[in-house]
C-alpha cells in the first residue's frame, strides 16, 4: 500500500546539502559559512568536502546546525566519471580506497549516497542508476552559474521510473571562490520533529522535506483521496507524473494561487508537485507516494 511521505505535526527547518570549506576547495572557513548562511534564515548545512570527511569538530557553538558529509569523485569500474555527496558520519574512507569502494563503506554506515550534478560531469541515464542512488541533485546552483548545466530533472525522472522513492534535491554546492562565487541559489527545507542530527538526517532518508530556488510550501496533505498544498504566491503549480502525464494549475495573465488541490491517478508510477513563481523560480517535492 503507498504511503503519503509528508507530515502534518512536525515543523520546517531550511538547510543545504552540499557545501565546502576551507578543509577542501571552499573560500570560506565553517565559522564564515555558518554566519552567512544563519544569517539568511538557514537552520542547518551539511558539510560535504572532497574526501574529507567532517566530523563536528568544534561546530557546537555556531549560530546554526552543521551535520557531517563527505564528497567523492573518480571513476567508477566501466570507467564513468562521478562525483557523489555522501550525508552522514564516516570513518576509514580515503581517496586511496577508489570511489566505489568509498562509496561501499559510506553505504556500510548507514549515509545516503548523493548523485551530484549528473549533467556537468556528463553522466549518462546508464550511469544515474547503476550504483542504486538514494537521491540525485534536481539543481546544482555552482554548475548553473559555471555553464548552465546545473540540471538533473531528466535524470530524476529515469531513477523515479525504476525506484520511485528516489530522492530529489537542490543544492548550492558553494565554493564562494572567484571561480564560482554563488551561493544561496538552492536549498531544501526539512520536515522534521527537532532541529537536531538525528531528526534532520531520518527525515530526508524519509523524503520529508521540498527543493526549492524561491518559492515555498508551506504545507503539503494528503485526505486520502486529494493532494492539497498551500505555497507562497506562485504563477504555477504542477502534478508531474511519468513521462507526458501531468495536472496543472496557473495561467500567465499575472494572477498568482496560494492553494491548490490535485487527485493523483493511481495507475502513475510517481507523481511530485512543481511550483514556479512569477520569476521563473521554481520548488519541488519529493515523489509524494512511496510502497510501504
Amino acid at each position: 500500500m503507498p504511503t503519503f511521505r509528508y507530515q502534518t505535526a512536525t515543523s520546517w527547518f531550511k538547510g543545504n546539502a552540499h557545501i565546502h570549506s576551507t578543509a577542501s576547495d571552499g573560500g570560506k572557513t565553517v565559522d564564515e559559512l555558518a554566519r552567512m548562511y544563519a544569517a539568511e534564515g538557514y537552520d542547518f548545512l551539511f558539510l560535504t568536502d572532497h574526501w574529507v570527511a567532517s566530523h563536528g569538530d568544534g561546530m557546537g557553538s555556531l549560530p546554526l546546525l552543521f551535520l557531517d558529509g563527505i564528497e567523492l569523485h573518480g571513476h567508477d569500474e566501466t570507467g564513468s566519471p562521478y562525483h557523489v555527496v555522501g550525508l552522514g558520519s564516516f570513518q576509514g574512507v580515503a581517496r586511496e580506497m577508489g570511489l566505489v569502494k568509498a562509496m561501499e563503506a559510506v553505504r556500510a554506515q548507514g549515509g545516503l549516497l548523493i548523485l551530484a550534478h549528473p549533467q556537468w560531469i556528463g553522466n549518462s541515464f546508464d550511469d544515474a542508476l547503476r550504483h542504486g542512488f538514494d537521491g540525485v541533485e534536481i539543481y546544482n546552483h555552482v554548475c548553473h552559474w559555471l555553464n548552465g548545466k546545473g540540471n538533473g530533472h531528466a535524470y530524476w525522472n529515469a531513477m523515479l521510473a525504476q525506484a520511485p522513492a528516489t530522492l530529489g534535491l537542490a543544492v548550492d554546492d558553494a565554493h564562494i571562490v572567484p571561480a564560482h562565487p554563488g551561493w544561496n541559489g538552492a536549498w531544501i527545507v526539512v520536515q522534521a520533529l527537532a532541529c537536531q542530527p538525528e531528526p534532520i538526517l531520518e527525515a530526508i532518508r524519509a523524503g520529508r522535506f521540498y527543493s526549492s530556488c524561491g518559492p515555498a510550501f508551506y504545507a503539503i496533505e494528503h485526505d486520502g483521496r486529494e493532494i492539497g498544498v498551500r505555497t507562497s504566491p506562485v504563477q504555477f503549480v504542477r502534478l508531474a507524473g511519468p513521462a507526458h502525464l501531468g495536472k496543472r494549475v496557473g495561467s500567465f495573465d499575472g494572477a498568482t494561487v496560494e492553494s491548490v488541490t490535485f487527485e493523483v491517478p493511481e495507475d502513475w508510477a510517481y507523481a511530485y508537485l512543481e511550483i514556479e513563481d512569477a520569476q521563473g523560480r521554481r520548488a519541488w517535492t519529493n515523489a509524494l507516494f512511496v510502497d510501504g
